[in-house]
């Protein structure tokens, strides 16, 4: 596994090793040795998995204080725009973000510390997107950033007509109203 530092600290894309012939292909999409030699001792508690249309926008999510959560995601099937946002008040990237296209091609994954606010959008007819968590999920916990505010500036690379938003994500907060847990 290839381990990739991003702009942001403790924000790494992961690419696998893939062995591939004409039947097929095998890659090993976790391994807890490598994980935590290049990241850190996390432990994951659940594993989650949602496939969504094109334009579909899920995010820009996270969980408060006590259940942040950590993710490691990826898209099994189909293409997303991933996008990861610094909550962390502290952090000299506080309000930055990084995105990454993760495809059943290119089997690129992102790690996703706590203190970050995530979300992605589908690029292609269907995505099929995996993650596992470090903390339990909390209804009461959820809470999210919209996801055009302007200060945050990020390009979902559709335009805003083909965009499919949830009720509760048309809701979220702007982010100049928003006030982070994460110290």
């Amino acid at each position: 596994m290839n381990f990739i530092k991003t702009r942001i600290s403790d924000l790494v894309i992961i690419e696998p090793n893939v062995f591939g012939d004409k039947r097929g292909y095998f890659l090993e999409s976790y391994n807890q040795v490598s994980f935590e030699k290049n990241i850190g001792r996390t432990t994951f508690v659940q594993d989650n998995e949602s496939k969504s249309s094109k334009g579909v926008l899920r995010g820009l999510h996270f969980q408060k204080p006590p259940f942040a959560q950590a993710k490691l995601v990826r898209c099994i099937e189909g293409e997303v725009l991933d996008v990861a946002v610094d909550l962390r008040k502290e952090s000299e990237t506080y309000g930055q973000h990084v995105s990454v296209v993760l495809s059943g091609e290119n089997k690129r994954q992102l790690f996703v510390p706590r203190g970050f606010a995530h979300g992605f959008i589908v690029l292609g007819e269907f995505a099929t997107f995996a993650y596992k968590v470090d903390n339990n999920y909390s209804p009461e916990h959820e809470d999210g950033i919209m996801w055009d505010d302007a200060s945050l500036n990020i390009n979902w690379q559709l335009e805003k007509e083909e965009i499919l938003l949830s009720g509760k994500d048309k809701e979220l907060t702007s982010f100049n109203e928003f006030e982070t847990p994460f110290e």
